[in-house]
């Protein structure tokens, strides 16, 4: 099938109008004899890209002391410490706010309790809770596993829409992305990627191109 997924990115980004900004590939799958009313056949799991997204995404660090220096260090878009934590407790326009605006959350473990309290009511719902870890954990590898990575699930409707790449990278690269996509069919659905109804590409605003 990558070669069916490379000509329909190359097509994907052919047909898509010019914009002043860098769309981002998505792939959108649409799977068939699958009842989504039974919890067993729903499921969201974080997918690595391969050849990573393409683009930066926002990932936040909800620590204290020595991790929250190695966090900043590392690269982390915002450090939340446990008086930040308070303060978002008390704003919850300027919570939810932050909580659109990072696509991953860490949390230093022992901080937990306070995040469930204080930020549990905004970023549970957006499926958005932090990942714990330990406060000795080297956050490096973590944030840079995490920016390479999309959420791929099926809730209510039996669809799948995913971030695959950017319209700047290499056709093969964002076909070998997709492949990594379709890994999660195969191991969630009893028939894996045979329950494909259709699938297609395209970029942010652009129309969508069939790749079966």
């Amino acid at each position: 099938m990558n070669q069916e997924i490379v000509e329909a990115v190359k097509k994907a980004k052919e047909e898509s109008k010019p914009r002043n900004f860098t769309q981002s590939i998505d792939v959108v799958i649409n799977i068939k004899d699958l009842d989504v009313k039974k919890p067993e056949n729903r499921f969201d799991e974080e997918v690595f890209l391969p050849n990573g997204r393409g683009k930066g995404i926002k990932i936040a660090v909800i620590a204290d002391g020595e991790l929250a220096i190695l966090a900043e260090n590392a690269g982390a878009d915002l450090v939340i410490s446990k008086a930040d934590l308070e303060e978002l407790g008390k704003d919850r326009k300027q919570a939810k706010k932050m909580a659109n605006e990072y696509t991953f959350f860490v949390a230093q473990a022992d901080m937990m309790p306070q995040v469930g309290r204080f930020l549990g009511p905004v970023l549970g719902p957006r499926k958005k809770m932090p990942k714990p870890v330990p406060a000795t954990v080297k956050p490096d590898p973590i944030l840079e596993r995490l920016s390479n990575t999309v959420k791929v699930r099926i809730k209510d409707q039996p669809v799948i829409q995913a971030i695959v790449g950017s319209q700047d990278m290499d056709d093969e690269l964002i076909a070998d992305n997709v492949e990594a996509v379709l890994g999660v069919l195969d191991r969630n659905l009893e028939k894996g990627r045979n329950q494909i109804k259709s699938m297609y590409v395209k970029t942010t605003m652009g129309p969508v191109t069939r790749v079966i």
